[in-house]
């Protein structure tokens, strides 16, 4: 058997460790409270202004919330250019539980699996569509870490839920709910899908907006 060929899955897995990381943070006020109530021993790894967010939603029960930096060891750099590009983060992502090499990497790093990425992505689209916008606000807005994260969890849909869409949050607190915090096979193909659209969709804008510019626009923001 290849290491990375994965011969045992689960048809339904528990939500034990998420990681949130959004640009758009409409629902979380209703979602993240309940992910709480249906398992209070839930850990939530976040960062920059989401991790503020939780923080002020969960109030006195905040303890079971940690930055990623604390988690990795590694502080965001000036201005959030790097948050979650970190390796802790995409072995949890992208190991499987039933591969005993994958189990020792993780005990040797002291990783944990994360089951569950709640990721949206800076608003390219809504930058570049504001009047004026220049090349170097518009580049500033590609998103990196994001797009890998989603990628990361969505290629890894026999363990993980890749949630991109906020309309997805009353279905999966109902689905988790029914199922004793656990998550189906069914329902992460299907988030699957539409994290890499979402992705393909965001990165097919960013390579529109780039073809239509003209040399001289992007050296004229630098003169």
């Amino acid at each position: 058997m290849g290491i990375n060929i994965v011969e045992k899955i689960d048809d339904r897995i528990k939500i034990k460790h998420i990681l949130v990381s959004v640009s758009d943070k409409k629902g979380l006020d209703a979602f993240i409270p309940q992910l709480v109530s249906v398992n209070p021993d839930i850990r939530i790894f976040s960062t920059g202004g989401t991790f503020a967010k939780l923080k002020d939603i969960l109030g006195n029960k905040a303890s079971c919330l940690t930055q990623v930096s604390d988690y990795t060891g590694q502080p965001e750099t000036q201005g959030g250019l790097v948050k979650t590009l970190d390796f802790k983060i995409y072995l949890g992502l992208l190991t499987e539980t039933y591969n005993d090499f994958h189990r020792a990497d993780l005990e040797r790093t002291k990783s944990v699996p994360i089951d569950m990425v709640v990721v949206n992505l800076y608003p390219f689209k809504a930058t570049i569509s504001k009047q004026g916008v220049t090349p170097e606000e518009a580049r500033g807005n590609i998103d990196i870490g994001g797009p890998c994260m989603i990628r990361a969890s969505a290629k890894n849909f026999l363990r993980v839920a890749s949630v991109v869409d906020p309309e997805d949050y009353d279905r999966i607190i109902t689905e988790l709910k029914e199922n004793g915090n656990k998550i189906s096979l069914k329902s992460r193909f299907e988030f699957a899908k539409k994290a890499f659209a979402h992705t393909a969709t965001y990165d097919r804008t960013i390579a529109d907006y780039l073809t239509g510019r003209t040399f001289d626009e992007v050296k004229g923001c630098y003169n």
